[in-house]
């Protein structure tokens, strides 16, 4: 795989230099690696979503639109590219916080609409990594979530077979001024210069989430773990070949040189200690927004 093919050996520093520094993930970052490091604090779980999502509920004359069953060779979303078929996410720039999330108890068919076709199934991991997708809308006996493995796009869940996960934290990060905010519970906590993706290779914009962590591959990031995030490259032609099918990534770097600077194959890249405090804080589903500028 290609995970096995980048870190099977050790990648030279010139290496590094010559290929821009990349920074992406590469496809099997997560591929049976379990979470480590100091684990993040156990979010907040609400009452399963058996009787249907419950804040902000739907009204009592409301109908629900049936769920067409869905059939069971589907494609199960991966840490490949998902399928395609979904619909945009109707808001990608809204920098709301997003304080739920879905996570399947078993495969879980994801629909383009409420009622209607199912696509593929979200498993309740992705590379052995427990999933947690963020709710960005509800309708009556529905729920719309990001979808993994996809960049400004949504799912459509029914009711049943998901938990509901209260999620505290956002991360919000500006392009133009280089500039990463953590808030919990809708206040600012912290802010820290990154490092964002060069020309052709931009950090893509829009909302996505903390897909899980992995311990870093090379020394250049700083013996620091590394989040994954849901998101891919907006051209996943542009990036170098040995990092086709990667995952964008928030992580640090073994220097602080190029902080404020376009420099990175889509990554964002921040601090030391800055990794440090977030690995610590950040639950998987944490909902992530890259936009231009705030207003």
């Amino acid at each position: 795989m290609p995970f096995d093919r980048i870190i099977g050996r050790r990648i030279p520093g010139w290496l590094f230099a010559a290929l821009g520094v990349p920074l992406l993930l590469a496809t099997a970052l997560l591929v049976g690696r379990a979470l480590t490091g100091a684990p993040a604090p156990a979010p907040v779980v609400a009452a399963p979503a058996t009787a249907g999502p419950s804040s902000p509920g739907p009204s009592t004359t409301e109908s629900v639109p049936p769920a067409t069953p869905a059939p069971a060779d589907l494609p199960v979303v991966t840490y490949d590219p998902a399928p395609r078929g979904f619909p945009a996410d109707p808001a990608p720039a809204d920098t709301r916080p997003l304080s739920e999330g879905a996570r399947p108890n078993g495969k879980v068919a994801a629909y383009d609409a409420p009622g209607g076709r199912p696509l593929a199934f979200l498993a309740p991991t992705i590379s052995d990594v427990r999933l947690t997708v963020p709710i960005v809308e509800r309708r009556a006996g529905w729920a719309a979530v990001l979808l993994p493995s996809a960049n400004r796009t949504v799912a459509w869940l029914p009711a049943g077979g998901w938990t509901t996960v209260v999620l505290r934290d956002q991360i919000v990060v500006e392009r133009r001024t280089h500039r990463l905010t953590w808030l919990r519970d809708g206040r600012a906590v912290h802010t820290w210069p990154v490092s964002l993706g060069l020309p052709g290779q931009l950090t893509p914009l829009g909302r996505t989430f903390v897909l899980g962590r992995t311990p870093p591959p090379q020394d250049v990031y700083g013996g620091v773990d590394i989040f994954a995030l849901g998101a891919i490259p907006d051209d996943p032609d542009a990036v170098p070949t040995g990092l086709r099918g990667a995952h964008i990534g928030l992580h640090t770097w073994h220097n602080d040189d190029t902080l404020g600077e376009n420099v990175t194959n889509g990554c964002i890249r921040l601090t030391r200690s800055a990794q440090r405090q977030l690995l610590a804080a950040l639950a998987p589903g944490t909902s992530v927004v890259v936009v231009d500028r705030l207003p």
